[in-house]
């Protein structure tokens, strides 16, 4: 998958492709079928993925709690998966925001990327203010010589499915109805961090990452399914993973220790993808560490059966 952040400097072999246009945080179900149409609307052309980076909610609101499901990196690894051809992820700054919605379809669409077919939700509102509407960007295209397709909203289970939708699931601990939305499981990737090894030192030695940048789902202890991306441990693993605080050791700053089930080895520095599967508890403060040993035994445990029998 070849990546365009310039829609001023492309080359003749990145112009021409039929392209969903769109966030993709989460990639989630609606995201996969916006990305279908684009295929099946030009299916001779190359098939891409139009998003931004920063997210454009980030760049006016830099300082607002995190939301996303997922990093520039991890959206970029699912979009190739999925058979994108090109991912035209161009740079969110204040000349693209002010940029008026004929603009856009002008500009970026039209002169910038040559897109012969863009597919939007129903919802979908484009340039300056948000002002442009998908009946706008329809006439844009009879216009300026572009195909326009909308994806109806779609629902599962009498849920619109949507990145909101999917928050809404991780922060109330409801990994499974988040996963029916995504399509696969909701996960945190990131690299190993060095910790302070105080699960080595219980007899749980975890791999350290961080939640930083992403939207934090509750905070507690998940089953969950683990991918080692690189390095000699390469694989898939199951555990049990810790979000949140860390309350017993007077933790401030929120992220996600993984315990790998029948593993020994060191991950310092390795890739994961942590898959969050079913929420077990919340967080705790125990009397002693005794009763922190207690709990985590009785939740590798519970872990254990819930994965076996997926």
């Amino acid at each position: 998958m070849r990546i365009v952040r310039d829609y001023q400097y492309t080359r003749p072999g990145d112009r021409g492709a039929s392209v969903a246009i769109g966030n993709f945080d989460g990639v989630h179900l609606g995201h996969q079928a916006v990305i279908g149409l684009a295929l099946q609307a030009v299916p001779t052309a190359p098939l891409g993925v139009l998003t931004f980076e920063p997210h454009p909610r980030e760049f006016f609101a830099p300082d607002a709690p995190s939301f996303r499901l997922m990093s520039a990196e991890a959206r970029t690894a699912r979009l190739e998966k999925l058979g994108v051809d090109v991912l035209y992820q161009l740079n969110f700054n204040t000349a693209m925001a002010s940029l008026s919605p004929r603009e856009f379809a002008e500009r970026v669409i039209c002169k910038g990327l040559g897109l012969v077919n863009v597919v939007v939700g129903a919802d979908f509102c484009f340039g300056k203010g948000r002002a442009g509407t998908v009946a706008d960007l329809k006439a844009f295209g009879e216009e300026m010589g572009f195909g326009v397709t909308v994806a109806e909203l779609m629902e599962t289970d009498g849920l619109v499915v949507s990145s909101s939708a999917i928050r809404d699931a991780l922060s109330e601990g409801r990994p499974r109805d988040a996963a029916k939305l995504l399509g696969h499981w909701h996960r945190i990737e990131g690299e190993v961090i060095g910790g302070e090894q105080r699960g080595r030192e219980l007899g749980y030695p975890t791999a350290n990452m961080s939640i930083e940048g992403l939207h934090p789902p509750k905070f507690g202890v998940y089953a969950v399914l683990v991918d080692v991306r690189d390095g000699p441990h390469r694989g898939s693993y199951r555990g049990a993973a810790s979000v949140g605080v860390r309350p017993m050791f007077d933790g401030e700053v929120p992220n996600i220790e993984t315990f790998l089930f029948d593993f020994t080895g060191d991950l310092y520095g390795a890739t994961l993808s942590v898959a969050l599967v079913e929420y077990l508890r919340p967080e705790l403060k125990f009397d002693g560490l005794d009763a922190l040993i207690t709990q985590m035994d009785a939740d590798c445990v519970t872990a254990r059966g819930i994965l076996e029998a997926l």
